[in-house]
């Protein structure tokens, strides 16, 4: 399946709390689970003022419709062709 990286602008993430975050997380978690196997959130990297999240997705529209049934923005929406890491330069 693609894998996919959204950059999401939310003012102020990174002062966030844990229970912020949760709700957060629950939500998207409610969200994917309605729409099936063909979308799945790996992981997200909060900072200042976004939140980068990474999936898996069929295809980019899945992505957008969660964020749109999560009321979560989706400012951009990246396909990933490869990946590379220190043991690429091996």
């Amino acid at each position: 399946m693609p894998k996919f990286v959204i950059e999401r602008d939310i003012p102020g993430a990174g002062a966030m709390s844990p229970a912020d975050l949760k709700s957060i997380s629950q939500k998207s978690c409610g969200v994917l689970s309605s729409l099936g196997p063909s979308v799945q959130w790996l992981q997200s990297y909060v900072t200042a003022d976004k939140i980068y999240c990474v999936y898996h997705a069929a295809d980019e529209a899945l992505v957008r419709r969660h964020a749109e049934l999560g009321g979560f923005p989706a400012n951009k929406i990246s396909r990933v062709t490869t990946m590379i890491d220190p043991a690429t330069a091996e």
